[in-house]
């Protein structure tokens, strides 16, 4: 074993921006990644943008690569796996991107080898350098197998590590489905912004920068974000206006119980 550095068992958009990170940063080279999906135009992509290679064989890849990861949508999971349950081996290092899907249900899949599990929970800004992932190491995994997913992850960004593996739904909810909460309050900023008079490109080109502006004074500075809103809010001014606007419609619990809804979802997911 070992023509490849990473299989990759599914192409889809968080299988994309981890090899868009780490060929970026060199970790491993283009060529010596393997991507497999059933999907011709997925396939395509990856061979033409990244250089990968490619294939449908899902037990080429596993023969053929050390590391694997599995990047397919939770509910086929077991299909998958039951395709390759006797190609795998105790050589294999099995990552896992699935939301929901425990290290032990991936190793109960692979019963004739202590599997070797590694859970991973991604974002999708780790394709742009600015991901963040929770980590957690199953029953089998080594120090060393920890550190080598620690390394892909943090090529796109930074990483996390838990050691319950039931927080990992609860990255899920805060990183993993974060940037979308982001996205649809910055929809809404520009909406606004519109209804007062700005047009879509401008406002979107403020919305933009004050959130970058915003999330890098927490990163640089390391004051709490109750802190920074404080220095932001005047008396009587603007931003209390708006900031009382939020709390009267209730703006901070329907954030807080949306994350608890992805966190619910994710647990169904597993079950």
């Amino acid at each position: 074993m070992g023509s490849y550095n990473l299989g990759i068992i599914g192409a889809g958009n968080m299988a994309e921006g981890i090899v868009a990170a780490v060929v970026a940063k060199g970790l491993y080279p283009a060529g010596q990644i393997i991507v497999s999906d059933p999907v011709a135009d997925r396939r395509q992509l990856f061979a033409e943008r990244f250089g990968t290679v490619v294939t449908e064989d899902n037990r080429r890849l596993v023969a053929q690569a050390r590391r694997v990861l599995f990047a397919v949508k939770p509910q086929n999971f077991e299909q998958v796996a039951g395709g390759l349950a006797d190609a795998v081996s105790g050589d294999h290092l099995l990552i896992s991107i699935m939301a929901g899907v425990s290290t032990g249900r991936i190793a109960a899949a692979f019963p004739h080898v202590k599997a070797r599990v590694v859970r991973v929970m991604p974002n999708l800004p780790i394709r742009v350098g600015a991901g963040i992932a929770g980590v957690f190491r199953g029953e089998h995994a080594t120090d060393t197998d920890l550190a080598e997913v620690r390394a892909m992850l943090d090529a796109g960004g930074s990483t996390v590590v838990v050691t319950d593996e039931s927080l990992i739904d609860a990255v899920t909810a805060v990183s993993g489905s974060g940037p979308a909460y982001f996205y649809y309050f910055v929809e809404a900023m520009v909406a606004g912004g519109v209804a007062c008079g700005l047009t879509e490109a401008d406002a979107l080109k403020l919305a933009e920068h004050t959130c970058l502006g915003a999330a890098r004074m927490m990163l640089e500075t390391g004051e709490p974000p109750a802190e920074l809103r404080r220095k932001v809010t005047s008396k009587g001014g603007t931003t209390q206006a708006a900031l009382e606007h939020m709390a009267a419609c209730t703006v901070g619990d329907a954030i807080r119980d949306a994350v608890r809804k992805a966190f619910e979802r994710a647990q169904e997911l597993g079950s």
